[in-house]
């Protein structure tokens, strides 16, 4: 069986944990290929509610392997503050598999991340502050501490001190910050290493061999493809791939094994942080959509920006990941809403665009061209088929499959796992 990737298709936010979860009994690993603790994912499972972190979705379903891949940056403290958190709440975390080639967040890239951010001030990129660019630099800058680098204690002595001898520099003199000793890091460092030892593997092995005994994996994006470090709207990203093509690198997966790539796309759009946001709202229907949508951040607690749907975004995800079917969330959001524009293409200094600037300077300045669609005021939550829909909602769908350059498979209709329009099944 080939592997399934998962991608969010506008600024993240836009409901990955719930498809992931709604796939979760149809696979057998979901593997996390990105990222760190600086975004999350919120599944609603009947009356409780789950916040996803650092922890894959598929943790849980019950008989999913959740697999952390070599493309993400682990804080173990936070690992461990989770597992702890799900075990109390009874799920079971045993089948948990952490990539021995995954980075490590040690305690000066916090520190150096929260300084930096603020040293820029009205040039901050609005990062979380948790250390997750600093510690992708340093593994492009091959200063990095793994996850295998924890279970032999000499070497990993000598990568701190190494990165150290660099990072106490910056710290002390330009940010005037007193930096942690070789020591001190080493001693934090080690003290969950017996507690994860058990975790880790091979996991690139360990998915190949899934995929050879025909069980299907489901890799899962964190952030989105607007927020992707070479795909998205430079520099306000991330630091890692959070496209289709990221999944293979950051799970030890070849292309050939992928053969469905689900873009999750909110029936409007939202995005935290700094950056330019062609349809931002700064009125009141931006404040209804937050307000409606619950549109704070999972892991920050931030206010989202809110704006209108987006198919130039949608129809650019489609292309860089190959996206073979949408899902569309928060559907139920836009009920109330007379009439929703959606943004059809861009006006740059007089001239309409249809697909994406090729620069940044053109994006900052695009103001949408929008199309307007009526809308409905029936309450949408129940519906389970296109039919269900108000006839006003159906055609809200039709024309954002139409303009978006995949079809819309399924529709959320609400937070909890059932709440789905199915339209083509996803596997």
């Amino acid at each position: 069986m080939p592997a399934i990737v998962i991608v969010g298709a506008q600024w993240g936010d836009e409901g990955k944990g719930k498809a992931t979860d709604h796939l979760g009994d149809r696979v057998d690993y979901v593997v996390k290929f990105n990222g760190g603790n600086n975004a999350g994912h919120t599944v609603v499972i009947g009356k409780e509610k789950f916040a996803l972190h650092l922890l894959p979705s598929g943790i849980l379903t019950p008989g999913v392997t959740p697999v952390i891949g070599n493309g993400v940056v682990v804080d173990i403290d936070v690992l461990f503050q989770e597992i702890d958190g799900l075990e109390a709440r009874g799920v079971d975390t045993g089948r948990l598999k952490v990539s021995a080639s995954a980075h490590v967040i040690p305690d000066y890239n916090r520190t150096l991340d929260k300084v930096a951010e603020r040293f820029l001030g009205s040039r901050r990129i609005g990062t979380t502050g948790r250390g997750i660019g600093p510690t992708y630099a340093d593994k492009m800058n091959r200063i990095g501490i793994r996850v295998q680098d924890l279970f032999d204690e000499k070497i990993l002595e000598q990568k701190v001190e190494g990165a150290l001898d660099l990072k106490s520099q910056v710290l002390t003199k330009v940010y005037n910050r007193r930096a942690p000793s070789v020591q001190q890091t080493v001693e934090e460092l080690l003290s969950n290493a017996e507690r994860l030892a058990p975790y880790v593997c091979d996991t690139g092995l360990l998915l190949g061999q899934a995929l050879d005994r025909d069980e299907t994996l489901l890799l899962e994006a964190g952030q989105a493809t607007l927020l992707d470090v070479d795909h998205g709207t430079y520099p306000f990203v991330t630091s890692s791939s959070a496209t289709a093509g990221g999944a293979c690198t950051g799970s030890g997966i070849p292309p050939t094994r992928i053969d469905q790539v689900i873009a999750i796309v909110k029936a409007y759009t939202t995005r935290v942080g700094e950056g330019p946001f062609p349809t931002e709202l700064l009125d009141a229907d931006g404040e209804f959509l937050r307000n409606a949508g619950a549109e704070f951040g999972t892991t920050t607690g931030r206010p989202r920006r809110c704006g209108w749907y987006d198919a130039v975004i949608a129809r650019y995800a489609a292309r860089i990941n190959g996206v073979t079917d949408f899902v569309l969330t928060k559907l139920d959001v836009l009920t109330g809403i007379e009439q929703i524009p959606v943004c059809v293409a861009y006006d740059v200094d007089g001239v309409r665009l249809d697909d994406m600037p090729v620069n940044q300077t053109d994006f900052h300045h695009a103001k949408p061209v929008y199309e307007f669609f009526p809308g409905w005021s029936e309450d949408i939550s129940g519906a389970r088929t296109l039919e269900d829909l108000p006839k006003n909602a159906q055609s809200y769908v039709q024309a954002l499959e139409e303009m978006s350059g995949a079809r819309m498979s399924v529709v959320g209709v609400g937070p909890e796992r059932e709440q789905a329009v199915v339209l083509h099944p996803l596997r």
